[in-house]
Parts: structure tokens; C-alpha cells; sequence
């Protein structure tokens, strides 16, 4: 039966999928990964796509004409390590906000800054997951993964994960085989038993919260602080927003190796290392919406028909405005590169995974 890849993307945009098959427990998604080996021919590649939450996909009008498979696994496991620290293993299908909240009602912290963030568990590592001064990449320990290629299941390392802003290992195989080598199984996290969050790191939370950088408070009231936030900016999951009818911030916040090249009032920002916390040397980090704002493109930006736009909240959201097809939300990015470039000779890196459609 043809179903609407649509139907699994928060852009809700996607043609038709023909062989569409919903795996709802491990032995079944690794039986499909058998089923599917990796082939070093890109060509041969794209007999297979894996969706988790749909929210960091971008698929072609014109659908997927060969199997698909959809990530559906459920449980979540904890095992205590110390008297202060509990390991966590979830299931890659696992809905990711649900999974953050399940962990501070148990008494843990580490994941609240990352609440309200669309998908899944298993996706987090692939993008190296960050919001609001936090990576999952700090708190994740290893990764199972069904690897394609050597056609068993392996247990990655953070260490062999090799994350770095936005990117791992996990997604640069991805980029160089034209498919997924590692297909997550599950995600192990090493959390604080604690009511109190992680040290605060980001100035507009410190501000939402009204404590200065560095400071703790309750792990649930900065949950609620950063949903508020995401919410103000349409980036919390709502059927009857349109604002959130998108794939969330479309662009990764571009790395300069010369702040020189930036305008005198463009932000600036340290580049960690997401392992050590340590600030990297010679890069710095500039925010995609600001360069997006001053290239001349505000809230609301559209073009064509308007049926894809900008949000009307958040300038690095592109949205579906209810009508959109992919076409519409590709000129849009194209215009919007293409200004920043033309601006300020920045080229915007895009956050999606394109399936069958490209800038």
C-alpha cells in the first residue's frame, strides 16, 4: 500500500513511499538492516531510507520509490553506577522529549536544557543534539548501532563517535556512502542524580531564569524555561502552528577561522570541543539567524506563492505554511544562501538531511 512520507516528517512534505514497513522492535529493525546491507555503489544505496521522528528530513515531492523502513522501537532502560550516577539506555525509536521528561521524574539531570526538541532518540547522536549550551554529545556514553557494511551490531564509544558541532561519525559515514552505514539501535546516556540542573550556559536561559551563567536551579524549571522559549520561536511541535511545520533550525551557525571577517556587531561565540568542554583555538562561531536578519531577509520572508516562508517567529526556522511542496521550501533556502553569501561571503551549511532532493 502507498503511503505519504509526509505523514512522518514534522514539515509535512514528502511524496509517496511505496514499500513502507514500521519497525516496532529491535529484532525487527535489524532484520530489515540485514535485509538492506550497505553497498559502497551510492547508486545501490538508494534501495533503503530509515525515518526516526521525520524532523530533520527534507524528501522530494516525487517520494521514495524503494523501501522505507520507520523506526518504531520502544523501552528505556537504567542501571545505577554510583550514588550519584545512573546510566540510561533508550530504544532509537524512544519520542526524545518524552524520554527527557521521563528522566527528570525520575530525579536525574543533565538532558533539561535539550527539552522540547522534535524526534528521536536514536537521531541525537547522528546531528550531535544541542540547544541552549548543551550537547548530547557531554552525556552520551556509547551507541549500539546495526552497521551496514560489516552487516553485525557494534557498540561505538563517545570517544569513536567522534562528535564535533553538529556531526559525528555517525553522520559523516552517512555523507560518504550516500546511506546510513550505522543505524542506531540505542543510546546510552551517563546521568547526574540530582535535582539541580546543569550549570547554566546560555545568556537568553541565565535571562529567562533570572541567575547569571554558571548557575544551578531546579532541572525541571529549566525544562519549563526552554520549552517557554522554543515555544516563542515555533520550535515546539504544534499540528496547529504552522510556525513549526519545519525541520527546526534549517542552518548550522556557520565557524569562521577569522572573526575578522565578521562585521564589527555580528555575534561571537567560543567553539567547544563537545567531549572535554574545552574552548577550541582559532575558530569562532557566528549565529546563522543574524547573518540571515542582516542579508535582509526578516520574520515572515517568502517567496513565490508564500507558500513556504520563514517563520514568523524565528528567522532560522523555513516553514511550510500549510499548501507547500518541497520545490517551495528548496527556493526558498537557495534564496536565502544565496543573500547571506552575496552579504557577508558566508556560505549557510543546511541542518536537514535532503532524501532525493538538493540545494
Amino acid at each position: 500500500m502507498t503511503s505519504e512520507l509526509a505523514d512522518f516528517t514534522t514539515f509535512h512534505l514528502g511524496g509517496p513511499a511505496v514499500n513502507l514497513h514500521i519497525a516496532e522492535t529491535r529484532d525487527e529493525l535489524v532484520e530489515f538492516s540485514r535485509d538492506h546491507p550497505l553497498s559502497l555503489s551510492a547508486r545501490e544505496n538508494a534501495d533503503v531510507l530509515f525515518i526516526g521522528g521525520g524532523s530533520n528530513l527534507l524528501i522530494s515531492d516525487d517520494g521514495f520509490a524503494a523501501d522505507v523502513c520507520v523506526v518504531a522501537t520502544k523501552g528505556v532502560t537504567m542501571t545505577e553506577t554510583s550514588e550519584t550516577e545512573t546510566r540510561v539506555t533508550a530504544e532509537a525509536g524512544e519520542n526524545w522529549d518524552e524520554f527527557v521528561a521521563f528522566t527528570l521524574d525520575r530525579g536525574l539531570a543533565g538532558l533539561e536544557a535539550l527539552s522540547g526538541i522534535p524526534g528521536s532518540v536514536g537521531a541525537t547522536p547522528i546531528q550531535n543534539v544541542g540547544a541552549y549550551g548543551t550537547e548530547v554529545a557531554e552525556l552520551i556514553t556509547s551507541v549500539e548501532v546495526f552497521d551496514r557494511l560489516a552487516g553485525q551490531v557494534r557498540h561505538l564509544s563517545a570517544v569513536e563517535l567522534e562528535f564535533g558541532y553538529r556531526t559525528s561519525a555517525l553522520k559523516r559515514a552517512q555523507q560518504r556512502t550516500g546511506s546510513a552505514q550505522y543505524l542506531v539501535l540505542s543510546v546510552t546516556f551517563d546521568l547526574h542524580r540530582s535535582p539541580d540542573s546543569l550549570p547554566v550556559r546560555y545568556a537568553q536561559l541565565a535571562s529567562a531564569l533570572d541567575v547569571e551563567i554558571g548557575d544551578t536551579v531546579p532541572a525541571t524549571q529549566v525544562r519549563s524555561s526552554v520549552i517557554s522559549l522554543r515555544r516563542s520561536k515555533g520550535m515546539v511541535v504544534d499540528p496547529g502552528d504552522h510556525d513549526t511545520w519545519s525541520a527546526g533550525s534549517f542552518f548550522t551557525n556557520p565557524i569562521v577561522d577569522d572573526p575578522a571577517t565578521l562585521p564589527a556587531e555580528a555575534p561571537r561565540y567560543p567553539v567547544t570541543d563537545p567531549l572535554s568542554g574545552s574552548t577550541i583555538e582559532g575558530q569562532t562561531k557566528t549565529s546563522a539567524a543574524w547573518l540571515i536578519e542582516h542579508a535582509g531577509f526578516s520574520k515572515g520572508f517568502s517567496v513565490g506563492a508564500g507558500r513556504a516562508s520563514l517563520s514568523t517567529k524565528h528567522t532560522l526556522a523555513l516553514t511550510n505554511r500549510g499548501a507547500a511542496e518541497t520545490n517551495d521550501v528548496l527556493e526558498l533556502a537557495r534564496t536565502v544562501v544565496d543573500g547571506v553569501n552575496e552579504k557577508f561571503g558566508i556560505v549557510l551549511e543546511p541542518e536537514p538531511t535532503f532524501i532525493a532532493c538538493s540545494l
